[in-house]
């Protein structure tokens, strides 16, 4: 008896394991409790407008701009959380004086740095090349800017939106300043005289906008014509006496025409023969909107153009 039984358990032992056979392995529990890869890029590769290459974060949490005008696009467009610091010259909108100041002029390095920015937006001929280089060795990377038209601003606007991954915002401002630009423009007729306009920017040596500047374009929206039509090395050149008598301007900005006719014109009385000072065609302008490509340049159009049409 013994030896049957055992015989018939022999028989039934690949019985018994076949159902531990078909059960599926289970994993390792390294396998189980490795997490899985990250898959989203952690920086993102930019070339500014100047073509430099920079890698920032890809969602970058800490900014600032260097320039009051790009300072104001991020206010436009930024999460303004994100927003660290301002220059000393930065005073638009008023919530910006409520951030930490950074001197841009000359530049406080140390305390810019101090405040670990992951990006830093600024404007050609605002801040120099060199302290670029100085802040990128501190990791800190820097984004410039250049602006030579209307249609440069806006996309700046827009390219910021793109960084900071505020697209729809970006795109919904540049939208609405575009198409109230184009409201201005259908009523300046195409055929109408286009007065020639000089604008200033220091009086000894005479600086002024020269041609390849965002003036050219603002004041060709506006009506009227940059008066200086050469283009210069410098985007705003010193021009002789002789040389403006030559442009003779119709509009001269740079001050009302009583200012100007007790400083400009007392140290250069040969510059009364020009149209402009003739006909007392002489304004000062809103400095801000003038010299800051931001979200307001269709206010500074629209100013231009109340000066051109003389109303």
């Amino acid at each position: 008896m013994l030896h049957l039984s055992s015989r018939r358990l022999l028989k039934l032992l690949p019985l018994l394991w076949l159902p531990l056979a078909c059960q599926p392995d289970k994993p390792k529990a390294t396998e189980a409790t490795e997490p899985a890869a990250a898959t989203q890029p952690q920086t993102q590769q930019l070339r500014d407008d100047l073509g430099r290459q920079l890698t920032v974060p890809a969602r970058p949490r800490r900014v600032l701009a260097l320039a009051p005008s790009m300072t104001e696009m991020l206010y436009a467009v930024a999460d303004t959380a994100t927003i660290i610091a301002r220059t000393q010259v930065c005073d638009y909108p008023a919530a910006v004086l409520r951030k930490h100041v950074v001197n841009s002029y000359p530049l406080d390095m140390e305390k810019l740095v101090a405040l670990h920015p992951d990006v830093v937006f600024t404007v050609e001929g605002i801040t120099s090349l060199d302290d670029a280089a100085r802040l990128e060795k501190f990791g800190v990377p820097v984004y410039y800017q250049r602006f030579q038209s209307l249609d440069d601003v806006f996309r700046g606007m827009r390219d910021l939106g793109r960084i900071l991954h505020r697209q729809s915002q970006a795109r919904h401002l540049t939208d609405s300043l575009q198409a109230e630009l184009a409201a201005i423009t259908k009523v300046t007729p195409a055929n109408q005289s286009r007065p020639r306009v000089l604008a200033i920017t220091w009086q000894d040596p005479i600086y002024v906008y020269g041609q390849n500047t965002l003036f050219t374009d603002k004041i060709k929206v506006a009506g009227g014509q940059n008066a200086v039509t050469e283009k210069f090395a410098q985007p705003y050149p010193a021009l002789t006496r002789e040389y403006i008598l030559k442009l003779n301007p119709d509009v001269l900005i740079g001050g009302s025409f009583g200012k100007l006719d007790s400083t400009f014109f007392k140290n250069y009385p040969e510059l009364k023969r020009i149209n402009a000072y003739q006909t007392r065609r002489v304004y000062g302008i809103s400095g801000d909107l003038m010299e800051r490509p931001g979200p307001r340049v269709v206010e500074s159009v629209r100013e231009l153009q109340k000066l051109v049409s003389n109303k």
